[in-house]
């Protein structure tokens, strides 16, 4: 009687075990890798070009949308050339002037 019942609580440990590592065995991880969000780039204007660009008298131009950085100016818009600067160009916006990259007409920084 004893022999029967260590061979049936033998059994019952291994069933239990089988059991459980076929559980175990059956999981899966699944690792989803995404690309980090952009971040905003910085760009470093020059002094010169920030107080050339506030002290000229250039009328604003009512344009549809929001005013950000990268955001593309379309063509009907007006970019000024920056004396000394052919990296930079500006133009003013909904009342807020802009300073542009010439070659995308990114927005590269708006000046308040």
């Amino acid at each position: 009687m004893r022999n029967r019942l260590i061979l049936a609580t033998a059994l019952a440990t291994t069933a239990t075990f089988l059991t459980l590592s076929g559980t175990a065995g059956a999981q899966e991880t699944v690792i989803i890798q995404q690309a980090p969000a952009p971040a905003p780039q910085t760009v470093v204007i020059p002094g010169e070009v920030r107080t050339y660009v506030m002290e000229q008298q250039v009328q604003s131009v009512p344009y549809e949308g929001d005013v950000l950085i990268g955001r593309v100016i379309d063509d009907p818009v007006e970019l000024y050339p920056i004396d000394g600067y052919d990296g930079y160009s500006y133009t003013v916006v909904n009342e807020r002037r802009v300073i542009v990259d010439p070659q995308t007409r990114a927005v590269v920084q708006i000046l308040d």
